[in-house]
């Protein structure tokens, strides 16, 4: 099913968040961003960026008890959500937004974005976050709820056994596949009962470049992640606003202000080597040879990034 974005209506963030940002005659060097395709900005509201980025970074969060406070997130993955947002006109203002949490360095950097972006945006937004539970005995994303506490997040925290459902009713799946779509309809059902009309995924560059070379080198078909789309029942928009920023941005991010990861080990995604864990380690050894080799991908994969239905994740 070939779906396409929802279509722009209202002012949202594309350069109302970073349009100084967007001017800067940058390369697509560290963040692997190529120059931002700027449509008609001049009904959007505008926001200085550099005002943003200059705000002095929190220090690393505080666990164990004291209360967490919210982390600023450099300049340059700033700019890449930003980016993402505007072009793919992701949020508008009264959005309600519920992020997908998992507890990994990328959900979590996502969390801060967004909570940054909701106090310093001229577009006004709700957001929540939902963390699910697959009841695996190597991951327990528990901890979670206390910190979303101390941030003052509307949270959701949904235990269910997918472990034991995957045993039972997987069929010529693999269990992560399986897994990723059960904790969709999930999130899905969360976002219907509780009036969140956009669900934020935090899949990064890194991710679909990985997608896209699985999908053409085992599949024989040219796809990859949707960067915003309409689920098939037409009630939930999915976005993904960091598919323009790197895996070692949200890493160092993560790292430098000490957010709480949550570290999954599921015994089913590590029996065998992965296709995805093989397309990591061969994109990290052409990266070695070509510099600019994620810039050129996301030239090759915007396109594709606008076209598909969500089966394409």
């Amino acid at each position: 099913m070939n779906e396409t974005p929802p279509p722009m209506r209202e002012p949202h963030l594309a350069t109302a968040l970073f349009a100084s940002a967007a001017d800067m005659n940058e390369s697509a060097g560290e963040s692997g961003l190529p120059l931002s395709q700027r449509g008609n900005e001049g009904d959007l509201a505008t926001f200085d960026c550099a005002a943003v980025s200059e705000i002095p970074p929190n220090p690393p969060l505080k666990k164990g008890g004291t209360t967490a406070v919210p982390a600023t997130p450099s300049r340059p993955l700033l700019t890449a959500a930003g980016r993402a947002i505007g072009d793919f006109a992701m949020i508008r203002d009264g959005d309600r937004i519920l992020l997908g949490l998992s507890g990994g360095k990328d959900s979590l950097t996502l969390l801060q974005i967004l909570l940054h972006l909701q106090k310093k945006a001229p577009v006004k937004f709700e957001l929540a976050a939902c963390t699910v539970d697959p009841q695996s005995p190597e991951f327990d994303p528990s901890p979670l709820k206390g910190y979303l506490a101390d941030l003052g997040v509307t949270y959701f925290y949904e235990s269910q056994p997918i472990l034991e459902s995957a045993a039972e009713h997987m069929k010529g799946d693999s269990f992560c596949a399986y897994c990723s779509r059960m904790r969709r309809g999930i999130l899905y059902r969360i976002a219907r009962e509780n009036g969140y009309g956009v669900l934020a995924l935090a899949q990064h560059l890194d991710d679909l470049a990985e997608s896209f070379l699985m999908s053409a080198f085992f599949g024989g078909k040219l796809r990859t992640m949707q960067a915003h789309y309409l689920n098939d029942a037409g009630d939930v928009r999915v976005i993904r606003p960091l598919v323009y920023a790197r895996e070692r941005q949200t890493r160092d991010f993560a790292n430098r202000a000490g957010l709480p990861v949550i570290f999954e080990n599921c015994p089913a995604c590590f029996a065998m080597p992965m296709q995805r864990y093989q397309m990591k380690n061969l994109l990290a050894e052409q990266e070695k040879l070509h510099s600019k080799l994620f810039a050129s991908l996301l030239t090759a994969m915007k396109p594709l990034m606008t076209l598909q239905g969500p089966d394409a994740v």
